[in-house]
């Protein structure tokens, strides 16, 4: 799941991303209305939460230029603007939700996974499938012909990102910009590790495997 984070505090941003990366999602994060909007435009994502008061481009144009140009990500305001007023003309130019600062972070990971709740419900599937996996996406669980796999929050980012894609060839590039949101260092064995973590519990007691690798490119989930 990868969220975008439109945020010109530092301080509120860096406590945001650190909360959601360590509940298992991407992040992007931009300080200014501007590249928020450049980047809402051009990247698929979950969820975006954006504050209203930025630099460049205020909130509300944000969110009304991602609706005229079809940008549907759900959206969560984050704003210290508190009155009624306020979040019905938050709500009425294109936000789902609205969240007055301060605010508990317990709470803002809680309206996020409602938000993506909702989307799934309406226009995606909340569960994956590929062969014998089985992935359901509200209850983070995953199942191969019935047997629970345990997976920390990166493995189980990254065979979601591979369900996703089955049968595509998935270079460590595009791995650690989509799994970890940093650009790729070629001297990192990061993303070989995770790959050996994740193909150990989905692959190790059976006899047909799944995950494979194609050197010299990256790795492929095979469904058959």
């Amino acid at each position: 799941m990868r969220i975008l984070l439109i945020e010109d505090d530092v301080k509120i941003s860096s406590f945001i991303e650190k909360g959601l990366r360590e509940a298992g999602f991407s992040v992007d994060v931009c300080h200014d209305g501007r590249s928020g909007l450049d980047r809402a435009l051009t990247v698929s994502y979950d969820v975006a939460v954006i504050d209203l008061m930025l630099p460049l481009l205020d909130g509300l144009t944000v969110i009304e230029s991602m609706r005229t140009e079809g940008a549907n990500t759900p959206v969560l305001i984050l704003s210290a603007k508190q009155s009624v007023d306020d979040r019905i003309q938050g709500l009425q130019r294109g936000g789902d939700d609205y969240m007055i600062k301060p605010f508990s972070f317990s709470e803002l990971l809680a309206r996020i996974k409602a938000l993506i709740r909702r989307d799934q419900k309406s226009v995606q599937p909340t569960t994956l499938r590929a062969g014998e996996l089985e992935m359901d996406l509200l209850k983070h669980e995953v199942y191969r012909r019935g047997e629970k796999i345990e997976l920390p929050a990166k493995e189980y980012s990254l065979l979601e990102y591979m369900m996703r894609n089955t049968g595509i060839v998935l270079s460590k590039t595009t791995i650690l910009e989509r799994v970890y949101d940093y650009s790729f260092d070629p001297q990192t064995n990061v993303v070989d590790v995770l790959v050996c973590r994740l193909r150990n519990k989905v692959d190790r007691d059976y006899t047909a495997k799944m995950i494979h690798t194609v050197r010299g490119v990256g790795y492929v989930l095979k469904s058959e």
